[in-house]
């Protein structure tokens, strides 16, 4: 049985700033450093900013269903609570295993963005050669850098959300302050010649931006993970998370513009990151390109942190409810966090550096995959519970809910129709090897638990979430 006592409970010590940072931080991370070049060569620069606004308009209207259901359902795990409810057993562990396959890729993304960024600020660092992949030489140092940060950042999120909640706030602030300077530098000193070409490659070239959207994006869902830890008001809880996302927006957008307006686009290929080389244009010096680098290397850690906070809570409540191997679900009794979850996550992210950087694009886009299929289940749980359940108590509800839910589901069918074989940004066969290999691998241990624990350890459990 799951146990329900005050001492094995998670504990509530989340302020309004910790869940913004929280989300906002998570969404920003380090690809806007390292792709933003990427979107406009891909796209011109309008067409990268078209994307955003697209994408990012599905983003908010998927996070208006999440901020409904979070304020209802405040309780650890997020989207498992919310498609058990309104769609059963196996749609709620598929839900929750594919989000955790984007919230890991995410933290094993960061694992290989930091030696990557650590080469920008140490050139010639990385030395040792172990062998190649893609075309890609790894190196044994940077390999090092990678695995020391993972060690790290599991350390942190081990010993408590406190402290991790701490460094979010701190290291937030230092992204926006930079970021700041960077978009308001641009705008006085920027070209509008530069932002030529506006469009590149048609509706392709933005479809091409749009697929890395979702990934990008994924971070205010942890704050329904986390709502069993947030000290809020509920419907304070929805308000939040919907202020997060458009945030988000509103800075991916900025940070395109302002380097479009110091860098053509002919100058943004390869391996240029393109933002502090925009920065070092604004301030017509160098030490304003390690500056915006040093902002990267906050993103990373912002994003590393509320991806093991979000995707530790997701293992902890599908091993809570007999989905994974209850072992999953043991609390530390002095720090209470999902200790083993933890330490899952750890080991996963740490083996990404041996990949190398090509590992990076993989992670996006496998990873992205699974994060529009658990907007898709939660957007249909949205739909599903308010035609089943139309009076169930909603501190946030959302005006005209059912044609935003209809509206989010569509645009989330459409975001995963993104990644399919037959769209231009399909993915690739080493990212289908990472997304099947890892639902199969869910599904494996899902039909163990099903056979070890019942169906009916599942509805005690979840009895308990809707107490």
């Amino acid at each position: 049985m799951p146990q329900s006592d005050n001492s094995n409970n998670l504990v509530r010590v989340l302020a309004r700033k910790d869940v913004l940072a929280l989300a906002f931080g998570a969404m920003i991370g380090w690809g806007w450093i390292v792709l933003t070049g990427k979107f406009i060569v891909n796209a011109g620069s309008i067409g990268a900013i078209v994307a955003f606004l697209i994408g990012g308009a599905a983003v908010i209207l998927v996070g208006l269903t999440y901020a409904e259901l979070a304020a209802a359902m405040p309780k650890v795990g997020g989207e498992h609570v919310y498609s058990y409810r309104a769609l059963g057993h196996f749609a709620s562990f598929i839900c929750t295993w594919a989000i955790i396959l984007g919230y890991i890729s995410v933290v094993s993304f960061e694992a290989v963005a930091l030696p990557t960024v650590v080469e920008s600020l140490f050139p010639g660092y990385s030395v040792g050669h172990l062998w190649t992949i893609s075309g890609w030489d790894v190196n044994f140092t940077w390999v090092l850098v990678g695995v020391a940060g993972s060690l790290v950042m599991m350390a942190i999120n081990y010993v408590g959300i406190t402290m991790a909640a701490l460094i979010q706030r701190l290291v937030t602030l230092l992204i926006l302050a930079v970021g700041a300077l960077f978009i308001s530098g641009a705008l006085f000193t920027g070209e509008t010649a530069t932002l030529q070409p506006l469009f590149h490659g048609g509706s392709g070239g933005i479809m091409t931006v749009m697929i890395m959207v979702p990934f990008l994006f994924v971070g205010f869902d942890v704050i329904p993970q986390a709502a069993e830890e947030i000290n809020l008001p509920f419907r304070d809880i929805g308000r939040v998370l919907t202020l997060s996302v458009i945030l988000a927006v509103v800075w991916y957008a900025l940070i395109v513009l302002g380097t479009s307006l110091m860098m053509p686009a002919s100058a943004l290929g390869g391996d240029v990151l393109a933002v502090p080389a925009a920065m070092e244009q604004v301030f017509n010096a160098p030490w304003a390109s390690k500056l915006m680098i040093l902002a990267g290397v906050a993103g990373i850690i912002t994003s590393w942190n509320a991806f093991y906070i979000g995707g530790s809570r997701a293992i902890y409540a599908l091993a809570h409810a007999g989905m994974l191997p209850t072992a999953l679900a043991k609390l530390h009794p002095k720090y209470k966090t999902p200790t083993n979850a933890i330490l899952l996550i750890g080991i996963l992210s740490t083996l990404a550096p041996l990949l190398g950087r090509p590992a990076m694009v993989w992670l996006v886009d496998a990873g992205g995959l699974g994060i529009v299929i658990a907007y898709l289940f939660v957007a249909l749980s949205f739909l599903v519970l308010r035609i089943k359940e139309p009076e169930m108590p909603r501190p946030f509800f959302v005006r005209q809910g059912k044609l935003v839910g209809a509206l989010a589901v569509l645009l989330s069918l459409g975001m995963t129709a993104l990644y399919l074989p037959f769209s231009p940004s399909a993915l690739t066969p080493a990212e289908w090897l990472v997304f099947g290999g890892w639902m199969i691998g869910g599904l494996l241990m899902y039909v163990w638990a099903l056979k070890r624990y019942g169906k009916e350890y599942a509805v005690k459990a979840m009895a308990h979430e809707y107490e």
